[in-house]
C-alpha cells in the first residue's frame, strides 16, 4: 500500500474513531436530557394532580369530567391511580378494565414518600401527599413515545451523518494528501529516471524550505559525489583496457610467430603453447571484465530491434567451430511449437551471440562426446531453448551460485577458464527480460535453459 492511501487511511480511521465518540455522547446526553424532561413532566402531572385534590369539593363526583378534558395535556398514554389514606383505589383513568397495582409500592410510599422508576414499562411516577389532612397516593405511569421517537430519530439521523462523513472524510483526506505528496511523487520519479549513464542530471529544487525540497538538494549531492567515482570508475577502465590490450596482443602475436618458426625442441613448443593459452585465457578474462562494466539495462534497451534467435544460435555456433572444429551440433524443433512460429524476440544480436557463443563453448569444453543439441520451443506466451550438452553435471551445492562471477564447478578444476563467462550471459539474458537456468535431468546431462517472452 502507498504511503498516500496509508495515511488517508489512518486519517479516516482516527476521524471515524473521534467522531463516533462525539456521537455516542450526544446520543447518551440526549437520552439522559429526555428523561430528564419526562420526570418533570410527571412531577408537573403529580403536581397538577394535587392541585386538583385540593380544590375539588367533590372529588368522585369532579374528577371523571376534570381528567376527560385535561388527559394527555403533559403527558401521553397516561395512566392516574388515586388512593385514600386506607390504601383503596377512590379513582383510575382506566376506564372498562380490571385495575391493578403493586401494593409494594404503596407501602413503600410510606417511608419514601416519592418514588420514581425509570426502568418500567411504562415509567412510574408515584408519591404520598397529605391534602387537607387527608392522605392521597396517587400514581402516575405513561410511556414517553414522544421522547423515545426522538431519541430513535436521532440515532438514525447520526448513524447516517457517521457514514456519511466517513466516506466524505476519507475522500477528502485522499485528496488533500494527493496534493500534499505531489512534490514527492515527482521528486520519485525524477530520481527514477537517474541511472548510471545520467549521473548528471540534477533534480529540479523548488524554492523553498520544505523537507522535499531538503531531500532534492540532498540526492543531488549525492549525485554528484557519485558522479564523481562513477567517471573515475570509467576512466580507469578505459585506461586499463588501453594499456593491457596493447601488451597483451604483442605478446600474443609474438608467441605466434616463434611457434611458427619451428626450429625449438618438443618441450620449449609445449612451453610456448601453454604460454600462449595463458595469453589468451588473459585476453578473454580482460574482455570479459570490459562486458561487465560496460553495459547496463538503461543504455541498452534505445537499441533492441527483431532478432531471429534460430539465426544467432547457428551464426554462434559457426563462431565457435572455428576454435573447436570437432564440436557438433544437433538443432531439433519441438513439437509443441506453432506452425506460424518466427523464432523472434526483442534485443541486441551481437550480444545474444555472446550468451550462445559461451555456452556453445562450455559444451566444447565439458561434454564428453563434443556435442551439443539445441532444442527450440515456441509457444504462444514464450522462445525456449534447451543447450544441452553430456558429461558431469554440477552438485546442487554449486548450482545456486552457477551464474555468479569467477565461480567454477568441481568439474572445471583442471581447465582453464575465467569463471566469468556464466555471470555475462545471465547479465545479457536478465537484460532482454529472458530467464536463464541449469538443469540436470539426470547424472550424466548438463542442460541450460533460456525463456525469453514474447
Amino acid at each position: 500500500m502507498s504511503l498516500k492511501r496509508k495515511l488517508a487511511l489512518n486519517l479516516s480511521i482516527a476521524f471515524s474513531l473521534l467522531f463516533g465518540i462525539v456521537m455516542v455522547v450526544i446520543y447518551m446526553s440526549f437520552n439522559d436530557f429526555r428523561k430528564e424532561e419526562f420526570k418533570e413532566r410527571f412531577r408537573q402531572r403529580l403536581e397538577f394532580t394535587s392541585h386538583f385534590i385540593s380544590r375539588s369539593k367533590d372529588f368522585e363526583e369532579e374528577a371523571p369530567l376534570f381528567f376527560n378534558e385535561n388527559s394527555d395535556n403533559i403527558l401521553l398514554n397516561e395512566t392516574i391511580l388515586i388512593f385514600n389514606s386506607k390504601k383503596e383505589l377512590i379513582y383510575s383513568t382506566i376506564k372498562d378494565q380490571n385495575v391493578s397495582w403493586d401494593d409494594g409500592l404503596l407501602q413503600r410510599l410510606d417511608e419514601k414518600k416519592i418514588i420514581y422508576d425509570e426502568n418500567s414499562v411504562p415509567e412510574i411516577y408515584a408519591a404520598l401527599r397529605t391534602i387537607k389532612g387527608e392522605n392521597y397516593y396517587i400514581l402516575t405511569s405513561a410511556y414517553d413515545s414522544n421522547g423515545n421517537s426522538k431519541l430513535l430519530y436521532l440515532k438514525y439521523l447520526l448513524i447516517t451523518a457517521y457514514v456519511m462523513s466517513t466516506l466524505l472524510i476519507g475522500l477528502f483526506s485522499y485528496y488533500l494528501l494527493e496534493q500534499f505528496l505531489r512534490p514527492l511523487e515527482e521528486l520519485n520519479q525524477e530520481i527514477s529516471e537517474v541511472t548510471a549513464h545520467k549521473l548528471t542530471t540534477q533534480i529540479p529544487v523548488k524554492e523553498s524550505n520544505d523537507e522535499i525540497s531538503v531531500l532534492a538538494n540532498s540526492f543531488n549531492t549525492m549525485i554528484a559525489r557519485l558522479n564523481d567515482v562513477f567517471q573515475s570508475q570509467r576512466d580507469f577502465t578505459a585506461s586499463a583496457s588501453h594499456e593491457i590490450r596493447t601488451p597483451i596482443t604483442r605478446m600474443a602475436f609474438q608467441l605466434e610467430n616463434m611457434i611458427k618458426l619451428g626450429n625449438h625442441s618438443p618441450e620449449t613448443i609445449s612451453s610456448l603453447k601453454q604460454i600462449q593459452q595463458d595469453v589468451y585465457q588473459l585476453s578473454d578474462l580482460t574482455n570479459s571484465l570490459l562486458l561487465l562494466t560496460k553495459f547496463d539495462k538503461e543504455n541498452i534497451q534505445s537499441l533492441y530491434e527483431e532478432v531471429r534467435i534460430d539465426e544467432v544460435i547457428f551464426e554462434s555456433f559457426e563462431t565457435v567451430e572455428k576454435s573447436y572444429p570437432d564440436l557438433k551440433m544437433d538443432f531439433l524443433i519441438s513439437e509443441d511449437t506453432s506452425e506460424h512460429a518466427l523464432f523472434t524476440v526483442s534485443g541486441i544480436q551481437s550480444l545474444l551471440d555472446i550468451v550462445f557463443i559461451n555456452l556453445f563453448k562450455n559444451a566444447a569444453i565439458y561434454s564428453d562426446d563434443m556435442e551439443v543439441n539445441v532444442l527450440l520451443t515456441e509457444t504462444e506466451s514464450s522462445i525456449i531453448i534447451d543447450v544441452i550438452s553430456k558429461g558431469a553435471t554440477i552438485p546442487e551445492t554449486e548450482q545456486q551460485k552457477l551464474f555468479e562471477a569467477f565461480t567454477r564447478g568441481n568439474n572445471a578444476q583442471n581447465i582453464s577458464g575465467s569463471g566469468l563467462g556464466l555471470r555475462i550471459v545471465k547479465r545479457i539474458i536478465e537484460y532482454h527480460g529472458a530467464h536463464i537456468g541449469y538443469l540436470a535431468p539426470d547424472e550424466y546431462t548438463n542442460t541450460f535453459r533460456i525463456t525469453f517472452n514474447i
